[in-house]
């Protein structure tokens, strides 16, 4: 009998040296307490307090996977009943603070964690559990109708009892409210919404009641209990706070009169709602009968066509077809929204590669691709996935028709490049237009008037900045190096070196290595 009087703690902190130091505080039996279990993260703590059904929970605050106060939340969510008392370091007072508004007991300072604080506040706790009765039937596992929603709402069958279920929903229909917070919402305003909505529901309708429950950090989903004759009501109330909070998306389920309804509902229209709601960005509140539009036959995005198009430098055409493309695809609300975003950064990358290696100066492009590639993965609708796309063609169009990529730059670029790995070989400007099919007249003039060098002033420069490298890496002999980097003749090698540097290359060896 007095194991079962015992209180139960489950103890969540991601540091074991934590762990086991709460552990060791006190004589927890002797106190009349008994830790069942322990977790590193809020996903394990969850399994273990399904299992162990708790009195009081002990969590840390800053964890990996899921945080202390995502875990409060969905604690205090589907087992109001168990007490939560937050650790925290100093610097962690905005998570505390968010925590209180979920239901936490109270925090202990982690540097002041010593037997008399955890006991302190363990106390607190326990005054709040108001009766033994309450603890003996948890003990017994009478599940809380939060409990229930939830095993409903993961496809699991679950215990039903009409008269206490009939207490939390006295109505006789049901209906689902679907709220995700985009990813740019912070999440403390998260609570501070589902307040309003709250406040709006209650002051919208006379006779109803409702439960929430929390999926992930960025949904929540509102069970929404009034009598059937109420429907347009509930209607008119989800349009309001959807068109109030703009900043957030929002869902109606159609009407349904049995709680087990509540998976098949959840799973096959919410959820699904909540997808689409990625390409209806403009109806504030996304219902079943928003849907009713045609979806269009799209064929497969011809890639060869496209980048024989790209090759043939024939862009407009190549861009116009991938926008038309896109605008279409944007019309197939049942594309998985992963599968809708990966062919724009698969389309991004692609045509980077490409003109790449059509040799097209696409530095400024390579460098702010990533950015693209961050802004579609946090894109909240087709529409802004498919403007960071056009301003990307944009970009192209403008690096394609700069200066540095116009085809006599072009022409000099690989020039130069040619001039740069042929250095060392015996290179005259007749080789030079032999390999590039130029008249050797016309290559002078060509090389002149597009580099503020003539040939020969250019390749002296190339060969005489890679004979200093060569000077002062090691002691190879002045007459070798010269014919290294493509002098036949070592006294012209000399004079060419002096020109440049203004000193003999003996000279600028002992300049340059003096210690």
């Amino acid at each position: 009998m007095a194991t079962k009087e015992l209180i139960k703690i489950v103890i969540v902190d991601d540091e074991i040296l934590i762990r086991q130091g709460i552990k060791h505080y006190l004589n927890w039996e002797q106190e009349g307490y008994q830790i069942v279990g322990e977790a590193s993260n809020g996903k394990e703590a969850l399994e273990i307090i399904e299992r162990n059904q708790p009195d009081i929970v002990i969590t840390d605050i800053v964890m990996p996977i899921m945080d202390g106060e995502e875990l409060t939340r969905i604690v205090k969510s589907k087992y109001p009943e168990i007490e939560i008392i937050v650790l925290s370091s100093f610097g962690e007072f905005d998570y505390v603070r968010s925590t209180f508004q979920n239901g936490v007991v109270d925090y202990i300072l982690k540097p002041k964690l010593d037997a008399n604080a955890i006991l302190e506040v363990l106390n607190k706790a326990v005054s709040r559990i108001t009766t033994t009765d309450s603890i003996e039937k948890k003990q017994q596992g009478q599940l809380s109708v939060n409990y229930i929603i939830e095993k409903l709402l993961s496809g699991f069958e679950a215990d039903i009892d009409e008269k206490q279920l009939s207490k939390v929903f006295p109505y006789d229909s049901f209906c689902l409210l679907g709220v995700v917070f985009n990813w740019n919402i912070p999440r403390g305003d998260h609570i501070q919404v589902q307040d309003n909505i709250i406040q709006k529901y209650k002051s919208s309708i006379a006779q109803a009641t409702y439960e929430t429950i929390s999926f992930d950090k960025n949904e929540t989903v509102f069970i929404l209990n009034v009598n059937k004759d109420k429907s347009q009501e509930v209607i008119d109330f989800a349009k309001k706070v959807a068109e109030t909070h703009i900043d957030s998306g929002f869902v109606l389920s159609e009407q349904f009169s049995n709680l087990n309804q509540i998976g098949r509902i959840y799973h096959e229209k919410v959820k699904k709602l909540i997808q689409y709601r990625f390409y209806f960005p403009n109806i504030p509140l996304l219902r079943e009968q928003d849907l009713q539009v045609e979806i269009p036959n799209i064929e497969d995005f011809n890639i060869e066509w496209f980048t024989t198009e790209l090759k043939h430098s024939r862009f407009q055409e190549a861009f116009r077809y991938l926008q038309d493309h896109v605008y279409l695809f944007s019309k197939c609300y049942t594309t998985d929204v992963f599968e809708f975003k990966s062919f724009f950064e698969n389309m991004i990358f692609h045509i980077t590669v490409l003109l790449n290696n059509m040799e097209y100066d696409v530095a400024e492009i390579e460098s702010s691709k990533y950015e693209y590639f961050k802004s579609i993965n946090e894109a909240n609708s087709s529409y802004e996935t498919i403007d960071y796309l056009n301003k990307f063609i944009e970009q192209v169009q403008k690096c394609l028709y700069s200066e540095k990529n116009q085809p006599n730059n072009l022409n000099m670029k690989k020039l130069l490049q040619y001039i740069d790995d042929h250095y060392s070989d015996q290179l005259s400007l007749a080789d030079v237009a032999e390999h590039f099919h130029f008249n050797p007249s016309y290559l002078s003039t060509f090389f002149s008037t597009h580099n503020k060098e003539g040939f020969i002033e250019y390749l002296n420069k190339v060969r005489i900045e890679k004979a200093s490298h060569f000077l002062l890496k090691d002691s190879t002999p002045i007459s070798e190096i010269s014919g290294m980097v493509g002098y036949s003749d070592h006294s012209y090698f000399c004079k060419v070196f002096k020109k440049i540097h203004g000193m003999s290359p003996s000279k600028f060896r002992r300049k340059h290595t003096r210690r």
